[in-house]
């Protein structure tokens, strides 16, 4: 029987309090106890990249993160980046650019783009590729993602981003 701590997260701005198995892993906890099921699990080993979500502004892997790794940390999932209706606009240039395709993988793709746009105005393409390496899609061929990537960079206002 595995031990149980208390942990207190703040998702999307909203503070929980859990008494969590400690071996439940970060992804799960988003996922079947805080019902935010855009985080999604591919690989379930870190490689694809479809987990990804930002804790205290830094891009990870979910499903390699035991919940208690989260206690005291703010954590970015892809519902917390639109407000009500009104998606961000990295949301909105990931639709227009048809960077989307089934979309399983398209949250883990925007919260990576997201993490790199608050640390670079304008990044090149290879600053790009670096900043996605560890997510992989099987429907695009990666163009029209790096086409949203270069779109979002010059429709978010650069004073409108937060800095990391």
């Amino acid at each position: 029987m595995s031990e149980r701590r208390q942990i207190r997260v703040r998702v999307n701005g909203r503070e929980h309090t859990r008494e969590v198995d400690a071996e439940l892993r970060l992804l799960d906890l988003l996922r079947d106890e805080l019902d935010l099921t855009g985080t999604k699990e591919g690989c379930g080993e870190g490689e694809c990249g479809a987990c990804t979500v930002l804790m205290d502004g830094r891009a990870v892997n979910s499903c390699l993160m035991f919940a208690v790794q989260a206690d005291g940390s703010d954590v970015l999932t892809v519902e917390g980046l639109s407000e009500g209706e009104a998606l961000h606009p990295i949301q909105e240039a990931y639709v227009e650019a048809g960077g989307t395709q089934c979309g399983f993988c398209t949250p883990g793709f925007i919260l990576s783009t997201y993490a790199l746009l608050t640390r670079t105005a304008n990044p090149t393409d290879e600053e790009i590729r670096t900043a996605l390496e560890g997510n992989l899609c099987r429907c695009t061929g990666y163009t029209k993602i790096l086409d949203a990537v270069r779109l979002a960079a010059k429709r978010w206002p650069w004073e409108e981003r937060p800095h990391g």
